[in-house]
């Protein structure tokens, strides 16, 4: 999968048309610059040959000539050009199709400093909780409602689409279609707090049949520990207390104040983009959180010995 953060890369419905509209301004921006540098030139090089002719009492401009240049270049072109740029862009707005079938919704809340995701799960209803790394199924319509549980945030994806922002109480519909698989970069773009440059998210355009068994998996409830270090992993969980703001779906449902880990081994990074999902990352994370993203609402357990960090990695790592 290729991997883009950058407007220059543009690779959902709204990030395509922003790019276009923007390299026509570009462009249309430019010939104009050099139609002024050449009529500015010509100007010069007029006026001179003027006061050459005719001394230098004789270069007053006619009247007639300089309403010409009011009215043409002051008005009309102005006008012209703005008319232009307002058709064009309206037109190019509403010039795309939407895929076939309803769109996939997807619900984007916006915490200090962390994304949670909400899933509808196509068989039961039932609402399914992830974080940080939002799935999208490639050539399909999809509508995320933005939201914020504490800050106003700003969701921003430059491959996929412009900014907007995320406003407690209100919820806010972003509409985009991508077309092609890859892995595209998302960060917080509204300054919300300590952590606000470690808010990263990651989107995962997946072929449709891939996202629907990923789909699947994620609304599974999460498996038994299948190693001893696991086990006592699961059991670590419950009695220091990580249940009052994590839950995982059939082992040990607890808060929600905190990302769900149901199925947290699944994804490539943790943190909301500060270390990679796997065991090392997890015993990192778990044993130096405010060493890693000071601030974060996470207590340290940096008095866990190595084997209880271990054990407690053990477990997260394995719930894929």
């Amino acid at each position: 999968m290729s991997t883009s953060g950058t407007v220059l890369s543009p690779a959902g419905s709204p990030a395509l048309a922003i790019a276009e509209i923007g390299w026509v301004m570009i462009g249309g921006a430019t010939l104009l610059f050099v139609a002024t540098m050449a009529l500015l030139a010509w100007a010069v090089g007029a006026r001179a040959a003027r006061r050459q002719d005719a001394g230098e009492g004789g270069d007053a401009p006619g009247g007639a000539a300089a309403r010409t240049w009011i009215l043409g270049g002051g008005l009309a072109l102005p006008l012209l050009v703005l008319s232009a740029l307002f058709l064009y862009a309206h037109f190019r707005a509403a010039a795309g199709t939407p895929a076939a079938g309803g769109p996939l919704i997807v619900s984007v809340v916006g915490h200090d400093w962390w994304w949670e995701l909400r899933y509808r799960d196509p068989v039961d209803g039932r609402d399914i909780v992830l974080a940080n790394e939002i799935h999208l199924p490639a050539g399909r319509s999809v509508v995320l409602g933005l939201n914020s549980g504490d800050v106003i945030h700003s969701f921003w994806v430059p491959a996929l689409a412009g900014k907007v922002d995320m406003i407690p109480g209100r919820v806010q519909q972003l509409r985009l279609e991508v077309a092609a698989p890859g892995r595209h970069r998302g960060q917080c773009a509204e300054f919300c707090g300590d952590q606000h440059a470690q808010m990263a998210l990651e989107v995962v355009v997946d072929p449709a049949p891939v996202f629907d068994a990923w789909l699947r998996a994620q609304a599974a409830p999460a498996t038994a520990p299948r190693v001893a270090a696991a086990e006592r992993g699961l059991a670590l969980f419950r009695s220091e207390g990580c249940v009052a703001c994590h839950s995982i779906r059939g082992l040990a449902e607890g808060g929600s104040s905190g990302p769900d880990l149901t199925h947290v081994g699944s994804r490539r990074l943790i943190g909301a983009g500060v270390i990679a999902a796997d065991e090392a990352g997890f015993a990192r994370w778990i044993g130096g959180v405010q060493h890693l993203k000071p601030g974060a609402r996470m207590p340290e357990y940096s008095r866990l010995d190595p084997a209880a960090l271990a054990a407690l990695a053990s477990l997260l790592g394995q719930l894929r």
